[in-house]
């Protein structure tokens, strides 16, 4: 594939791409995502997927929309008079289903049901000829509702909605029980037992069926602004991506100046200058008409909903409202200060990016140094902090590698608890070794001992692998300190996202939406998300840029309608509703009628907490009516049937 696109292939095989253009091949205009960059999990590969769309979007930016197609769609068909005529399908899911559940039992069972008029049974429910076969039953058996028992509608609703969509059913005449994840699954070594299940999941879902009422999709204008927030790497990163996408932006940054933790870093493990990074990406942010910044700057309040926010940004004081369709939250993490190791209490006991900033700003002080120790893991993946914080095995390397390189004389001793210099930085590890490093194999209920005896620091560690003590006596202790978040707290009350039980943010979904929010129109990247590398952080940028400007691009966005609708002949105004709703999605207003409650459509994410709180009964939930959950929990326990597994 290499040879046929004109690639050029780094040493292991995997596409070549430079540390700081971590998407771009040796060929321009080719762009590269995934496994094929170099070894990754889901959430890395998806983020790149959506950062390499960025690149390549980029240039048809001045074009976009030119040569779309609207697809045209059939008329609806009125279901309203008519009685339920149900399709059912199957799924065998290959063996993940059909492997441990009876699905022709199950097919049989399925037309023994009420409304039921059609049945079948496919190896891939989800397949293109399925599809197809899908769309002719409903056309000659005249369905108006369809069923799919098979895996996740997560992932396969969207699809199955389409299809009958296509002809002329509305998509919300769509049911979905899961019989994989659900049933199959969790009960693979009981098949009686799953296959009852799942007759009883399948029961429940065409109860539903009958009950299910076509809805419309709401279209929202949006404004083709956006707000990044942190001007960091990540920060400006994202903000002169939607620049080159065509879309103005304020980037927003409290401190004095752009560049956030990229200011204290001076190499890379692959050698690299950072420096040289933040100069050029701090004068292409000033100079671009499309970007707005402000620094020493705050959010202080933010309003509204995707395609439609309203901030206001304080400066000294001085505040100013402004009107934007997205956000980005970038606003980045910090080092740690150690409580450990007599940190602070002795100067030769310094952190990681103080000693990178020793190389490179007082080499000299590295040069006189004989004895230099270097202890991983401090205040990371302890009780109170279980979490690994990432890349302090690879800065650790890097550093050993940059003082090893001005003072070969030096004994350099690394005390880890494991070696995490994932992917293709493995190699420098190698290097490390053999470059005279030594590495010692601690554990965490043995860690090093440091204490000041007759001046001179003195350290014992119980070597695992030896299973002895070993004394050494640091020139300079160096400690590979925690990475940790800012106080994010009142700042995710305001965008009304969640955090991590650490304080970083939390994605919509680690691996199918690892830069959204569950907040329609609010992205993440960087720092504030997790740690991660100076290329990670740029592929996240990349990437959050590219989902907002999907949100924005068409100048609208359309509302899924599975949300609150208020009953305001029921309502009485009392507010409840509006007190408790985390998205502020519902509001109560004057009408000729009185003080009654109303839906925020693009904020409301259908979550029921007014619905199941309204004393009067006011609220419904569409697509999840009272009468369609007590349709299901009735078909439950319907007579002569088993309860379910």
């Amino acid at each position: 594939m290499a040879q046929r696109l004109g690639l050029e292939l780094n040493d292991y095989g995997f596409c070549k791409t430079e540390e700081f253009s971590p998407l771009r091949t040796s060929k321009p205009g080719i762009y590269v995502c995934g496994a094929f960059q170099g070894p990754k999990d889901i959430p890395e590969t998806v983020a790149q997927a959506s950062a390499a769309v960025a690149g390549a979007s980029a240039f048809l930016s001045d074009v976009r929309g030119t040569l779309t197609k609207k697809k045209d769609y059939p008329a609806e068909i009125d279901v309203k008079e008519q009685e339920p005529r149900i399709g059912v399908f199957v799924c065998h899911c290959g063996i993940n289903i059909g492997g441990v559940v009876s699905v022709p039992e199950v097919r049989e069972y399925a037309k023994t049901l009420e409304g039921v008029a059609y049945v079948d049974e496919n190896l891939y429910t989800c397949s293109q000829d399925t599809q197809e076969k899908i769309k002719k039953a409903i056309q000659e058996n005249q369905l108006n509702r369809v069923v799919v028992a098979s895996c996740s509608p997560r992932t396969h609703e969207p699809l199955f909605q389409e299809t009958i969509r296509e002809t002329g059913l509305n998509k919300y005449l769509f049911e979905m029980t899961n019989i994989r994840d659900q049933c199959s699954w969790v009960h693979m070594h009981q098949p009686e037992e799953a296959t009852q299940k799942a007759k009883d999941l399948l029961r429940m879902a065409v109860a539903r069926s009958k009950l299910l009422e076509p809805l419309r999709e709401p279209l929202v204008e949006v404004i083709k602004r956006g707000l990044v927030l942190g001007g960091g790497l990540s920060g400006m990163r994202a903000a002169l991506e939607l620049a080159r996408q065509g879309f103005d932006c304020a980037l927003v940054e409290k401190e004095a100046e752009l560049g956030g933790n990229l200011r204290h870093i001076y190499s890379t493990i692959d050698g690299n200058d950072p420096q040289e990074l933040l100069r050029n990406t701090v004068k292409e942010v000033l100079e671009n008409r499309r970007i707005q910044v402000f620094t020493k700057t705050e959010l202080k309040v933010l309003g509204g909903y995707v395609g439609n926010f309203k901030s206001l940004l304080s400066t000294n004081g001085t505040e100013k409202e402004f009107e934007h369709g997205v956000v980005i939250v970038a606003v980045g993490a910090k080092e740690s200060t150690p409580v450990e190791y007599l940190y602070g209490q002795d100067r030769r006991v310094i952190t990681q990016k103080e000693l990178e900033e020793k190389i490179a700003l007082h080499g000299e002080e590295i040069n006189r140094c004989r004895n230099i120790v270097m202890i991983q893991c401090v205040g990371s993946r302890t009780p109170e902090r279980p979490n690994c914080s990432r890349i302090c095995c690879s800065v650790a390397v890097k550093n050993a590698l940059k003082v090893k390189e001005k003072n070969p004389n030096a004994k350099l001793t690394i005390l880890y608890r494991d070696i995490r210099t994932y992917g293709l930085m493995e190699r420098y590890y190698t290097q490390a070794r053999n470059a005279g490093v030594e590495f010692i194999q601690y554990e965490l209920d043995a860690k090093p001992g440091l204490r000041v005896e007759g001046g001179s620091l003195k350290l014992r560690v119980r070597d695992r692998i030896l299973g002895e003590e070993i004394d050494l006596q640091p020139d300079l202790v160096v400690l590979a300190s925690a990475i940790v978040p800012y106080e994010n707290v009142a700042l995710a009350k305001m965008l009304k996202v969640p955090l991590t039980a650490d304080g970083f943010f939390l994605e919509a979904h680690m691996k199918l939406r690892p830069v959204d929010f569950a907040t329609d129109g609010i992205f993440l990247a960087g720092l504030a998300h997790f740690p991660k590398t100076i290329s990670e952080s740029i592929s996240q940028a990349d990437a959050a840029a590219a989902r907002a400007t999907a949100a924005i691009a068409k100048g609208y966005v359309s509302v899924l309608p599975t949300i609150s609708a208020v009953d305001q002949t029921r309502c009485v105004g009392c507010g409840l509703c509006e007190l408790l709703c985390p998205f502020s999605a519902i509001r109560v207003i004057e009408t000729e009628k009185g003080s009654k409650a109303e839906t925020i459509a693009a904020s409301c994410k259908g979550c029921g907490i007014c619905a199941s709180s309204c004393p009067q009964k006011a609220v419904t939930i569409l697509h999840f009516s009272d009468e369609e959950l007590t349709a299901q929990i009735e078909a439950l326990f319907a007579s002569g049937e088993k309860e379910a597994a």
